[in-house]
């Protein structure tokens, strides 16, 4: 076994461990599109006559079957690999020959994760998109059951307006139809082909046809000048990472409305048995602890956007090992909003508002009846406000 960059010198284990973190495991997630990007990567190489046919042939053959058995639970990615890069040329070569060497002509590794990355952040971001719709269509079923039911509008905390359950749903569902427009535009960065811009000055010597890679990929465009794939490293990333905070805000939002609802001094709702759980010392507590970590992952969210702008924050141009490290608060943040809004859908489906519990003041009429002092007696609304006021000032 080699890594990629092995020269036959020796390594220190603590090194290795160090300089590898947690690339071994988190790199699980980029294998099938790594595997993707050399395919690609190598039929540009045959097509410019960089490679033979019979090798480009053995080549895409063998990565079909790494990625496969990969798929199969067959071979993970070791320490000793270090990435997935490695881990894939390694079992190439072990399975096609020398061929398998072949692959990397006119390629970094700091462009072949940066494409790996980009075509996972594509699939991801439409993925979580799918689970938000999912989620606003529990909101529209809560509606359709329940919709016409009066609820207090709030404002300070204090009954402001009359509302209903239908509006209620209707403003979280506005809020996530937003979001899955705020992951379609975060996929404006990630629609960008880093394969080709190697280690970040191009392939001297080397015709490269990064348009064919482009379209083979399915990316928007190419990115060029080739120092601009490098220098963009964090963003696509943050861009995806700050709609996943401004979404597990709104998650947080609604997660603390029903944790309110849901007290024994307002009781609206009632949750279902199976996603409350119980108290260690009290009988008869049901408490709705997935809620309050729903409520709690807004802050996770936001730290995994900050830590990604903080570790690119003001490093020099080309590449910086430091973007390593983004991997991790990247998948940590898809993993947890992804979860977060299954859960809540599933929340959503056995929840229910106890008509009977929910009381409207009478204060909550008061701008509706200002309003018809203005249309019956033609008043200014200011005077017709301090007419109503007397009512709850006197």
């Amino acid at each position: 076994m080699s890594r990629l960059w092995e020269k036959g010198l020796p390594l220190d284990q603590r090194v290795l461990r160090y300089t590898a973190g947690e690339d071994h495991v988190l790199d699980a997630r980029l294998v099938a599109y790594d595997v993707q990007g050399s395919i690609a990567h190598a039929q540009m190489l045959a097509a410019q006559k960089l490679l033979s046919q019979e090798d480009c042939a053995a080549i895409c053959t063998g990565l079909q079957q790494v990625g496969a058995s990969h798929t199969n639970g067959e071979w993970q990615i070791r320490l000793e690999d270090e990435d997935a890069h490695t881990a894939i040329e390694n079992r190439l070569t072990d399975l096609i020959g020398e061929a398998g060497g072949r692959v990397h002509l006119g390629r970094s590794r700091n462009d072949q994760v940066l494409t790996a990355l980009r075509l996972y952040l594509l699939d991801a971001s439409d993925h979580i998109g799918e689970h938000v719709q999912g989620l606003c269509d529990s909101l529209g079923d809560l509606t359709q059951r329940q919709g016409n039911v009066a609820l207090p509008g709030y404002t300070h905390m204090q009954q402001a307006m009359p509302s209903s359950v239908a509006l209620w749903c209707g403003g979280f569902g506005e809020a996530f139809e937003d979001a899955i427009d705020g992951l379609k535009s975060a996929r404006r960065r990630m629609n960008k082909n880093p394969l080709g811009s190697a280690a970040g000055y191009g392939t001297p010597g080397l015709n490269l046809d990064r348009e064919l890679t482009t379209k083979k990929l399915g990316f928007a465009e190419t990115q060029n000048p080739v120092t601009a794939a490098q220098l963009s490293r964090g963003k696509a990333e943050a861009g995806l990472l700050f709609e996943l905070t401004l979404l597990q805000q709104d998650l947080g939002r609604l997660a603390a409305d029903l944790l309110l609802f849901y007290t024994q001094e307002f009781a609206y709702v009632d949750l279902a048995a199976n996603v409350t759980t119980g108290s260690s010392i009290m009988p008869q507590k049901r408490n709705p602890d997935v809620l309050e970590l729903v409520r709690a992952a807004s802050a996770t969210a936001q730290a995994c956007l900050n830590e990604c702008l903080m570790i690119t924050a003001k490093l020099p141009s080309g590449f910086q090992r430091d973007a390593q490290r983004i991997k991790a608060p990247l998948f940590r943040s898809i993993d947890l909003a992804i979860e977060g809004i299954d859960i809540m859908a599933f929340v959503l489906d056995g929840l229910s508002f106890r008509e009977e519990n929910i009381h409207m003041d009478d204060g909550m009429y008061s701008a509706e009846r200002a309003y018809a002092l203005v249309t019956k007696e033609g008043i200014p609304f200011r005077d017709a406000y301090r007419r109503v006021a007397k009512k709850y000032t006197e």
